[in-house]
């Protein structure tokens, strides 16, 4: 069980708050301990979970949440869709977080507009979308290997394959997985991107298998860009767009509807 922190955000007026949104971490398997400073207005909790289900249980408290860091090492983010990356049709938007620990890269994400069923994701080499998925060149393989799944040797698979995501009936795509040989600081300025079919892990019997794991076409995709640890975020108010914390984050649900 590889455990890390992540730190909210939350709205919180009194200590009934507080108790409230203890109350709704209490008891969860998979968080392992939970601080709360009501002074400034942060949660951080322990865990194994992926980080979209840590905020939904603080949000069922009736309590607005933001992830304001997340690991105490080295961390980035991936945002699918919207103004900040590319999806066909525009229908698929999601965040994806990868987060170093000494033992390995976390990658934590829910993506919606899916397709139910698998789903590749790779890192690219490029993060030029310029001209959407297609300008973002080919998988990130800086050792010249074959392409294979997240559980080969480093000599049999791309730094840059992570295996399949699975949607559910609903078209979203929640996970929380780990990579023995990904490093965050070798991706940052790099893509991700999502493809219609599932990789096969190089073990089809085509060519495509040994290059893409026969995927299909990029449905999505977003620059990896350096994000936040714990206690490394004070931000309240952008200085681009004036927005606060809560703002930018109703804005990207509202746009996670259209």
């Amino acid at each position: 069980m590889v455990l890390t922190k992540i730190e909210f955000a939350v709205q919180m007026t009194c200590q009934k708050c507080v108790d409230a949104v203890q109350n709704s971490l209490q008891g969860i398997k998979g968080i392992s301990k939970v601080d709360i400073d009501f002074n400034n207005g942060s949660v951080i909790v322990e865990t194994n979970l992926p980080h979209s289900l840590i905020q939904e249980k603080i949000e069922s408290s009736g309590r607005t949440a933001v992830l304001k860091g997340y690991g105490t090492h080295a961390s980035a983010v991936s945002m699918l869709g919207g103004n900040s990356g590319f999806s066909v049709g525009d229908q698929i938007k999601g965040v994806v977080r990868f987060i170093q620990i000494p033992e390995c890269c976390i990658i934590d994400g829910t993506i919606d507009g899916l397709t139910p069923g698998a789903h590749g994701m790779h890192i690219h080499e490029c993060g030029d979308i310029s001209k959407g998925c297609e300008s973002l060149g080919e998988h990130f393989n800086p050792y010249n290997t074959l392409h294979g799944g997240p559980d080969d040797e480093p000599s049999k698979r791309h730094v840059g394959d992570l295996g399949n995501i699975e949607a559910d009936n609903t078209g979203r795509a929640t996970f929380r997985i780990t990579d023995n040989i990904l490093k965050v600081q070798d991706i940052i300025g790099r893509s991700l991107v999502i493809t219609e079919g599932q990789d096969d892990l190089g073990k089809g019997n085509n060519v495509a298998s040994k290059v893409d794991g026969n995927s299909g076409s990029r449905l999505a995709c977003g620059i990896v860009a350096r994000s936040s640890g714990i206690f490394e975020n004070r931000k309240q108010i952008c200085a681009c767009d004036g927005l606060t914390l809560w703002d930018e984050r109703d804005q990207w649900k509202a746009s996670k509807k259209h």
